[in-house]
C-alpha cells in the first residue's frame, strides 16, 4: 500500500492498520489474526493478571511470526507488571492509554521497543513526542470504551500539525472512506477497534457480536461523564441505569460500582442487557462477520481507490 509508508516501515507491517487494544476482547487469537493479515495486532493488557499476560504473549508467538503489540492501560494496578513483561518478551510495539507514558518510554525504548501512546489532546501529544514517542495515536470521542471530549475530525489535524512523528487516527473509522478521511486530515495510519469485534477470529460472545451488527446510528451511548471517566457503549438496560444514577446526581462511587465487571459479563457471558457492550459509533456501519485479513484488505483497498481518484480529480 502506497499510503502510510512511515507507519508501515516503523511497525514492520504491510498495511497502516493497528488493531485497538480492547480489554477482554483483544487477546492473542485476534491479535495474531490481525498481524497475519498485514496489520498490527494488539493484545490488551488492561487489568489482566501478569501470569495470564505472560501466557498470551508467549501464545501469540506460536500463532504468528509477524510484528504485534501490547496495549498497557497506565491507570491499571497491573501496569508495572505489563511493562516488565513487555521488556522480558521484547514485544515489538507497545501502545499506552489512560495516563502519562513517561515510565514506559524510559523502560522500553532503550530495548528497541516502539512506543505509541494513545492521546486525547494536542497538549499531551506534544508532551509524549518530547518524551520520545515513536508515533502518536489520536483517539476521538467517536471511539468505543473510554473516551475524551474532542472528535477525530478535529483532533487529528491539530495533532498532525503539532508534532513531527507519525500520527495514527482512531475513533469512528470502520471502512475505507473513514481511512481515506483520516489520511486527508493528516494521519498516516488508523487504529480500528469496533470493526474487529466482528472479526471471525475474535472470541467475544456471539450475542455481543450480534449487538454490534444490530446497532443503528443512535444506538451508541456515553455513560459516566460525571465521574470524569466517560465510556461509550451500545444502549441497553445497563446504560439506562447509568443515566438514572447521573440524573439524580448519585455519588461517583455508586456509578463506578455499577460498571464493575460489566465488560466481562458482555464479552464472556454474552449478557447484552446488563453487560457493558463497549463499541464505537461506527458499530452502525458493521453488518457482517469476516476474517480479520479480509477486513484489513477491503478497508485499505477502498481507501487507496478513493485517494487515487481524488488525486486524479485534483490534477
Amino acid at each position: 500500500m502506497i499510503l502510510g509508508r512511515r507507519i508501515t516501515e516503523l511497525l514492520g507491517v504491510s498495511y497502516p492498520v493497528i488493531q485497538g487494544g480492547m480489554a477482554w476482547v483483544a487477546d492473542a487469537e485476534l491479535a495474531a489474526a490481525v498481524s497475519n493479515g498485514g496489520g498490527l495486532g494488539i493484545i490488551a493488557a488492561a487489568n489482566m493478571p501478569p501470569e495470564l499476560l505472560d501466557r498470551e504473549i508467549a501464545k501469540i508467538r506460536t500463532l504468528t511470526d509477524k510484528p504485534f503489540g501490547v496495549n498497557i492501560m497506565l491507570m491499571s494496578s497491573t501496569a508495572p507488571d505489563a511493562i516488565e513483561l513487555a521488556a522480558k518478551h521484547l514485544v515489538p510495539v507497545v501502545t499506552t492509554g489512560a495516563g502519562s507514558p513517561g515510565k514506559v518510554l524510559d523502560r522500553l525504548k532503550p530495548l528497541g521497543i516502539k512506543v505509541l501512546p494513545v492521546v486525547p489532546t494536542t497538549a499531551l501529544a506534544k508532551r509524549v513526542e518530547r518524551q520520545g514517542a515513536d508515533g502518536i495515536i489520536v483517539e476521538g470521542s467517536e471511539a468505543g470504551g473510554h473516551i475524551g471530549e474532542l472528535t477525530t475530525m478535529v483532533l487529528t489535524p491539530m495533532v498532525a500539525d503539532a508534532v513531527s512523528v507519525p500520527v495514527v487516527a482512531a475513533g469512528g473509522i470502520g471502512d475505507g472512506r473513514g481511512m481515506a478521511a483520516a489520511f486527508a486530515l493528516g494521519a498516516e495510519g488508523v487504529q480500528i477497534g469496533t470493526r474487529f469485534i466482528c472479526a471471525s477470529e475474535c472470541r467475544v460472545h456471539d450475542r455481543y457480536k450480534q449487538a454490534v451488527i444490530d446497532a443503528k446510528d443512535r444506538s451508541s451511548a456515553v455513560t459516566g461523564r460525571s465521574t470524569g471517566h466517560p465510556v461509550r457503549c451500545i444502549r441497553n438496560k445497563l446504560t439506562a441505569q447509568f443515566d438514572e444514577l447521573e440524573r439524580v446526581c448519585a455519588p461517583a462511587e455508586d456509578i463506578e460500582s455499577l460498571g464493575a465487571g460489566r465488560l466481562r459479563d458482555a464479552v464472556v457471558d454474552g449478557d447484552i442487557e446488563m453487560g457493558s457492550l463497549m463499541a464505537g459509533q461506527i458499530a452502525a456501519m458493521v453488518s457482517s462477520i469476516s476474517p480479520a485479513a479480509d477486513i484489513i484488505r477491503s478497508i485499505c483497498e477502498e481507501a487507496e481507490t478513493i485517494c487515487s481518484r481524488l488525486s486524479s480529480e485534483v490534477k
